[in-house]
């Protein structure tokens, strides 16, 4: 009888394409479409201002492996971060400050929701601070989960401003911007 033999960091360097390593397997993640795309472009160019007109981090986009240390998570690779530093060409070490998932077209339904609440929990395990929950299809667009308090998010609609808090403060994002 075979061992399976777990999947490591080294072996999701040789990956092409979007992965995380969940359990010492490497799972492959979609692309995403148009809308959640724009979504996540339009998020990541307001936090790109933020951090040249504050000077403490990095918004990165999507496609970036981050490396932690959890029982059952070995790596993250969220849609839009922003990273304190440093930045190499490598991986990077640790949890990004702010997470933000964009719903694709599958990510929605009981089982979905399982699995975007567990990843939540993941980051915030390895000391993430806030996470974002962008969902296009419903008029609560934007859910803002803090490690303070994991479960009981705060819920942005059209018409409102989400920010990031404690994570990033003063940054702020108008709602009516995820949608062309």
């Amino acid at each position: 009888m075979a061992t399976k033999v777990p999947a490591t960091i080294d072996d999701l360097y040789r990956v092409r394409g979007k992965a995380e390593l969940i359990n010492g397997e490497i799972v492959m993640m979609s692309p995403t479409g148009g809308l959640p795309g724009y979504a996540g472009t339009e998020i990541l160019t307001s936090l790109r201002e933020y951090a040249k007109k504050t000077g403490r981090g990095y918004a990165i986009g999507d496609n970036i492996a981050f490396v932690v240390d959890l029982p059952n998570r070995q790596s993250f690779c969220p849609d839009v971060v922003f990273h304190p530093g440093p930045l190499t060409m490598k991986f990077l070490d640790g949890a990004p400050l702010l997470a933000i998932e964009v719903r694709s077209e599958g990510d929605y339904g009981p089982a979905a929701e399982r699995q975007m609440a567990a990843k939540r929990a993941d980051y915030f395990g390895a000391g993430t601070q806030v996470v974002w929950d962008v969902d296009l299809l419903h008029d609560e667009r934007i859910r803002v989960y803090r490690a303070a308090a994991p479960t009981e998010p705060t819920v942005y609609r059209p018409g409102q401003t989400a920010e990031a808090e404690p994570a990033l403060p003063g940054w702020m994002f108008t709602v009516d911007k995820l949608l062309p």
